[in-house]
Formats: C-alpha cells, structure tokens, sequence
C-alpha cells in the first residue's frame, strides 16, 4: 500500500522523505529520518525496520548490509518493503517477492523511490524522474512534485487517502514535517500545508537551536522581519493565504 522517496541534498544537508497511500496515516507509519539517515518501511510495515534501522545507521552500518540483516531477521521479509539512506550517502532497497503487485524500487545516486500495490512500475520511474529533473525547486517542492508525477502516472491502485512530508537538516529534529492522515487529495493538501508553513513556521523552523548553536535566534525583530517580508510579498503577487485559521478580535466596549 504505499508509494515513497527518499532524497538527499548534499548542498543544503538536507535529507526527506515523501510518501503517499490509500492507508490511513501513513506519514505516521512509513518514514523514520534522522541527522545523516533515512528509512521508508512500507507494505506490511515493520516499524523495527525504522527504528533499528535509523538508530544502527547513524552508527555507521551500511545500508546495504543493513537491509540484508533485517531480511534475514525478519519472518516476514517476503511481505515487506524498505529503502534507506546510510550515513556515507548510499542507498538501498528490499521488496519482497510476496508484496502485491505492482511491486518494485529504484535507487540511485541521491534518491531512491520504491512502491508497491501500485498501477504499475511507471509510478515509481515518474516519481524517480521528475526528482532529478527538479532541482530547480527546494527539496519540499521538489519531493512534492516527485510524488505528483507519480500520483499521475497511476499511484496506488486503490485510489487515495494520505501522505507525509518529512526534512531534517543535519539535526535529530525535523525541519519541516506535514502529515495529511485522511483527504480525497492529500498530496494536494500537502501542497497547501507547505504554502501555509511558508507563511511564518519556516521562518520560525530556520531559527531554531541545532547541535552547533544550542540557543538558536533568541531575538524575534529578524525572524518577524523575514514573516513581513514574505507577506508583502505574497500579497504584491496577488496570492492570499491558504491558512484555514481563524483569528479573535478583541472588542473593546
């Protein structure tokens, strides 16, 4: 049940993952990233997979070594499906002969895509292709778009229901993570969401404390500064917020 990408961005250490479902919440259940690492498990989902995965990657395991560890472990191999990215920048796949058909992975250099219950193997070359075609856009976009090329050459075969967005920059914390856990188009929501955290979270997200400044930007004039300018913006261009908060006025008699 799933479509996934895993990317990494050796210019601004950026490491995400993107997936898409018609299964509930499977932004919750797929991607496990961490500072250097990433692991997307999928099909009949063993979360160990994520967390031991995550955890012994950072330790230094190579993920080719790694995914043959755990298939080895694990009874149920046949039935599972894992990509992941090492700390050395490599990448690997497992599908299991008895995942439902369309079943299959690619990985490459800086991303890697795998799938299965899909319509067929162009979701998962569609998805792979449009990423590297995209380097023009940031790595939500870009992943985002990826996952739409995918989306349109079939997706998964039983329509939609949920997606995830997932980027870490070099810290434990993520940078940005969007969930749509139940929508008729949650990579449409998605796109919405990542509009909305543009508006003033991003903003907030890139002055938070990492492993090298433990306190982050404590004064708010820049970070206020930098939300006023993306309003300006947005509004010069004719675009009005996408937010679907609400605001209280205070009356006074």
């Amino acid at each position: 049940m799933t479509y996934s990408i895993i990317a990494r961005d050796t210019k601004t250490n950026e490491i995400g993952i993107a997936v898409a479902s018609r299964f509930f919440a499977c932004g919750a259940a797929v991607p496990y990233v961490g500072r250097r690492v990433a692991v997307a498990t999928q099909a009949f989902v063993n979360p160990l997979w994520g967390t031991e995965g995550r955890r012994m990657l950072e330790n230094g395991e190579p993920a080719e070594a790694l995914i043959a560890e755990f298939a080895e472990r694990d009874a149920g191999r046949d039935i599972r499906q894992c990509h992941m990215l090492d700390a050395d920048g490599n990448f690997a796949a497992h599908t299991g002969i008895d995942c439902v058909d369309w079943a299959g992975h690619r990985t490459g250099a800086h991303h890697s895509v795998a799938g299965n219950m899909l319509t067929g193997p162009e979701v998962v070359e569609a998805t792979f292709d449009t990423y590297a075609a995209r380097s023009d856009l940031s790595m939500a976009e870009r992943l985002l778009a990826a996952m739409r090329a995918g989306e349109e050459a079939g997706g998964d075969k039983r329509g939609r229901q949920a997606a995830g967005l997932v980027i870490h920059r070099g810290q434990d914390h993520a940078y940005l993570d969007l969930r749509v856990d139940d929508h008729d188009d949650p990579l449409g929501e998605l796109d919405r969401l990542l509009e909305v955290a543009g508006e003033r979270y991003l903003h907030v997200a890139d002055a938070m404390p990492s492993l090298d400044n433990f306190s982050g930007t404590t004064d708010r004039a820049p970070i206020d500064a930098a939300i006023l300018r993306a309003e300006e913006a947005r509004k010069a261009a004719g675009k009005p917020s996408r937010s679907l908060a609400t605001d209280t006025v205070a009356k006074k008699e």
